[in-house]
């Protein structure tokens, strides 16, 4: 998968299309990701130690990856990922642009 937590990307499919959000979590084997601000859903809860009272809370749910593309700060625009090697290492890059794609901080 060319997408990585922590990336900002761009919906390019679905209800949220043309929200740009970070990924907060990334399912490889499901082909799913989390994106901060997309896919939001009414969700009860019981009442639990982290929230008492329970109730409805907003929840981010998974869209598919094939919905998103990394979002290319230099082009304005979502732009394909390719992979290339500089210095003896394998980096992934905007296809648009040209430019490595920054890795996110852990």
């Amino acid at each position: 998968m060319k997408i990585k937590k922590g990336d900002k990307v761009i919906v390019i499919a679905g209800k949220d299309k043309g929200t740009v959000g970070e990924v907060m979590a990334v399912s490889p084997r499901l082909g799913k990701v989390v994106v901060e601000g997309v896919n939001i859903v009414k969700h009860a809860e019981k009442p639990n130690n982290v929230n008492p009272d329970g109730g409805i809370v907003n929840k981010e749910m998974p869209i598919d990856a094939s919905n998103v593309m990394l979002y290319d700060n230099k082009a304005k625009k979502g732009s394909r990922v390719g992979f290339k090697e500089e210095k003896g290492k394998k980096v992934r890059y905007y296809k648009k642009s040209q430019q490595a794609v920054k890795e996110a901080k852990k």
